[in-house]
This record gives C-alpha cells, structure tokens and sequence, in this order.
C-alpha cells in the first residue's frame, strides 16, 4: 500500500494471495477499507482463500471472504470460483436489482459453479453487505463476520456451521474452550454442496465509528474474541489490521505457548464509516 490517501474505488476488488501476501485498501460504500489474505506460515501450496470488495453502485458494497475446504481437491479453485462468479452476477445486477436479492442469486449462482468444477471442490463464503447506513450478514461455513462498536459493544456476530460454532450459540461452550476443542476443525456447510444453505443475518445500522469484520477461520481459530474486539475497535484501520495479523500468525507458529494455535491460511477485511460529526461539522 502507498501512503498516499486512497480514493473511492468503483471497480471490484479481488485478492487471492495465492503465494505471497495480498493488502489493499481502499475508500468504498462511503468509508474506508482494508484487506489482507495470505497463506499459512511455511506452507508451500498456495493460499486456498479468495477475499473480495465489490462496489455496488453509489453507497453500496459487499465484502467477501471464502476459504476453499481444506482437506478436498482445489481448495483454491473453489473459493476464486465462487468469489468470482458471485462478483459477476452483482455486477449484472447492479442497478436492475435490490442488493440483498443480487447477494442471494449471487450465491446461489456461485454453488453452482463450484459444483460444475465436479472436482469434488468446495468453500466456505462468508458477505457483508454495506448498503448507506446498513450491514447485513450472509453465511455458508466457518468464516465469521462481527460489528463491534468503538467501545467494544459487539452488534453483530454470525454462528459458525460447526459443531463447535454451534455449541457455544446454544451456550454449551464458551468461546475460549471453542478454540481449543478438538472438532473444532469440522464444519458442515459449504459452497459446492446440493444441501448448501444461506444464513441470513438482519440488517444493522452502523454508528459513527463502528467496524465491520469479516474473517477466515485461520483468525478466529487462533485469536480470542476479546483480542479481536481489542485489536480492531480503534485506530487506524491499516494498524488495526496489522496488529491483528501478526497476532495470529504468532500463534501459529507456536510463539505463545498454551494459547490456540491452528495453522490455517488467513485473510481478513475491516470497515469504518467515518464520525458522522466531522462529516457535518466539515
């Protein structure tokens, strides 16, 4: 990245930092973004996650995170597939459609694809749509999405399709013992299936301040929800974004002993509308 101020970008965004790190960050939907995917600490095939920022029209965005299944052919494949082919159906939408159908068709769209490689592929895919003043959430698989307020207020947080996801929604885990379990690797839902499903979050009104997350399970799977939140509700986004990432990497590589460490690929994406009162005040 310059260091230049970035201006609002109108093109889509793909990043697959198929073999060394990918950053960007960019003005979109009326705030500011950063992102990152890069692959796991030593590993020597590619990074089999896709990260997108897609404008949709004036005020408009969605952010994408799909991280192809570990474990099945063309982990890469799958998820730059489904990146890809929802990108291209939101941009034929674009204008002729409401923006939560476009995301819908998009997806339902993107599992065709991945079906059609019959390569036995698949991939998670998880969207947050900015829309003006409004975020929604669009979940298949094990990558989180998370609005926390500058105080630290979580507002919005999806449900992992795991076992463990969903033992800590039914408050059978919490989130630190989640981290440590040993089915925390499964999940049961992903792009790429007949039996594919949508989780649909409710739409939220984003406050002065407020940061939209969207993540790989290779952050969440090594950092705390508490050091999330502690790392990304303020400051700087590109520093927030760093910090984070360096965090997790470190425990991959086993730098803090009896913490969580799963070597995974990571990627990430932030985004912060701007204080409201400096808008109006100029």
């Amino acid at each position: 990245m310059s260091g230049d101020e970035p201006t609002e970008q109108h093109d889509l965004l793909v990043l697959d930092g198929a073999l060394e790190p990918d950053q960007v960050e960019v003005n979109v939907a009326g705030g500011s973004a950063v992102a990152c995917t890069q692959k796991e600490p030593g590993k020597e095939t590619e990074n089999e996650d896709t990260v997108a920022i897609i404008p949709y029209g004036p005020g408009a965005a969605v952010l994408v995170v799909a991280d192809g299944a570990g474990g099945l052919p063309a982990g890469k494949r799958a998820s730059l597939t489904a990146v890809t082919t929802l990108a291209a159906s939101l941009q034929a939408a674009m204008d002729k459609t409401l923006l939560r159908t476009a995301i819908l068709n998009g997806i339902e769209a993107a599992n065709e694809a991945v079906l059609g490689l019959a390569n036995g592929s698949a991939t998670t895919m998880t969207v947050v749509t900015i829309e003006g003043l409004v975020a929604r959430s669009y979940q298949i698989g094990d990558s989180e999405a998370l609005v926390v307020g500058q105080r630290g207020l979580i507002k919005l947080q999806t449900t992992a399709h795991s076992p463990t996801g969903f033992a800590v929604e039914a408050g059978f885990l919490d989130h630190r013992e989640a981290l440590h379990h040993e089915e925390r690797h499964l999940v049961s839902n992903f792009l790429g299936t007949s039996d594919m499903r949508i989780d649909v979050g409710a739409g939220i009104e984003l406050q002065s301040r407020d940061t939209v997350l969207v993540a790989s399970d290779g952050l969440t799977d090594n950092v705390h929800l508490d050091e999330i939140i502690e790392h990304v509700r303020t400051g700087q986004l590109a520093e927030s974004l760093r910090s984070v990432v360096e965090l997790a990497s470190g425990r991959m590589v086993g730098r803090s002993p009896g913490q969580p460490s799963k070597p995974d690929d990571l990627s990430l994406i932030l985004f912060r509308k701007p204080d409201r009162a400096r808008i109006i005040g100029g």
